[in-house]
């Protein structure tokens, strides 16, 4: 192998590869990051970032600059028909940051860009990786333009569709129930309402302010419909349905929202911003390390978006790798990233499992969804269950004390 250009090359510039670079330059490690897009992402996609999330951008010095350019809501309200069953308050989370944050996946994206460049470190655009070796020394990338880059490590962070994984030779196992990811498509949008009554404000502004528009899960015998508060007058859905055109337009996502939103909320679409389609996929790497290679989030894991999950597990994944890469290139045992991946998969496993009870509890037949509703505003009441679910959620399960049960 030629001599290294840098400690760490990461291949791929979304939250969970930028992530990683700033964790990396923040410990002092030489970093190279390209990515295969001209520019970066400009569509939300996740719009949720969790406490264990909030905490871990807080060491690499994001989390204010989240926190202050999101929503910050303590609570999520689950309904059927309009009617409330349950809350879940976020505010029990024994952690710094007792609450979720909604906000654009592309204004994350642009906050950890900017904390890179502040380290001094800037994407590679557009590169995309066409070769890739390695030996006991390090890893060798060759990009589509025939540049080499050589490296002591690589971080794959190129999505689903991960070229570093193919590379390696990775196996990307099914993780779901046979059959279930061909049982239902997800409509997402941002978008921004107004209210029927032709209010001048519009309904997602409202959810600027303490008592604005709710995040609501909302069940209906028509199916699953999630909407959360935007910043910027925004508000994001996302819906379960057998079949959705390419690209869902106004009149598509308000008959959503007439049929399954809160009935105390009606409005209308005045603007889509973004829509968008795509299959409930649940898989995850056979590994998260081969030799000098590592991968992270999509790369290694895809779920459902139920619970909001994808992104943040990301994240996770990102600091938790940088961090044993650091400590391995200022000595520690490289062992350190055997342990750290074999960490992060079970985690991925249990997050998938997670979205995959939601998913199912979400698509179930409409013969049994009375039944369910039932269950859930029962089971609702009971304050530890809630509890419980919020740690998990919130990706704080780990921290659950002893003996209280599991979800």
């Amino acid at each position: 192998m030629n001599e290294a250009t840098a400690d760490v090359l990461v291949v791929g510039a979304g939250p969970a590869g930028l992530t990683a670079a700033v964790r990396l330059a923040l410990a002092g490690c030489s970093v190279l990051i390209v990515d295969a897009l001209a520019e970066g992402q400009n569509t939300s996609r996740a719009a949720v970032v969790h406490a264990r999330t909030l905490e871990v951008l807080d060491d690499i010095g994001v989390a204010d600059e989240v926190m202050a350019q999101g929503l910050q809501r303590r609570a999520f309200d689950f309904r059927a028909s309009g009617r409330l069953l349950a809350t879940l308050d976020f505010s029990v989370l024994s952690t710094r940051f007792p609450m979720v944050v909604f906000i654009s996946q592309a204004t994350t994206e642009q906050l950890l860009l900017a904390r890179l460049n502040n380290l001094g470190v800037a994407v590679q655009r557009p590169r995309r990786l066409t070769g890739l070796r390695q030996d006991r020394h390090g890893v060798t990338a060759t990009l589509d333009n025939g540049e080499m880059l050589s490296a002591r490590y690589l971080v794959g962070a190129d999505g689903m569709g991960s070229t570093v994984r193919e590379l390696s030779g990775i196996n990307y196992a099914d993780a779901g129930r046979r059959g279930f990811t061909d049982e239902a498509e997800l409509v997402l949008a941002d978008m921004v309402l107004e209210p029927r009554d032709g209010a001048a404000r519009t309904v997602a502004a409202a959810g600027d302010g303490p008592d604005g528009l709710p995040a609501s899960i909302n069940i209906s015998p028509q199916g699953l419909l999630i909407a959360v508060p935007l910043p910027g007058g925004r508000v994001r859905v996302v819906a379960e349905v057998d079949r959705a055109p390419e690209f869902p337009d106004a009149a598509y996502l308000e008959q959503l929202l007439r049929q399954r939103g809160p009935a105390d909320q009606p409005s209308r679409v005045r603007e889509v911003v973004w829509s968008s389609r795509f299959r409930i996929h649940h898989r995850i790497a056979s590994t998260f390390r081969s030799g000098r290679v590592l991968l992270i989030g999509d790369a290694a894991h895809v779920h459902s978006p139920a619970g909001g999950q994808g992104m943040n597990l990301g994240i996770r994944d990102a600091v938790a790798v940088g961090s044993a890469l650091a400590a391995v290139l200022a000595g520690a045992d490289p062992q350190t990233l055997d342990a750290v991946a074999q960490q992060r998969r079970q985690r991925a496993a249990r997050v998938i499992a997670l979205t995959q009870r939601l998913s199912r509890l979400a698509l179930m037949a409409p013969v049994l969804r009375p039944t369910r509703n039932v269950v859930i505003r029962l089971v609702g009441r009971v304050p530890l269950v809630r509890k419980r679910l919020a740690f998990t959620l919130a990706g704080l399960d780990d921290t659950w004390p002893a003996g209280q049960g599991k979800l």
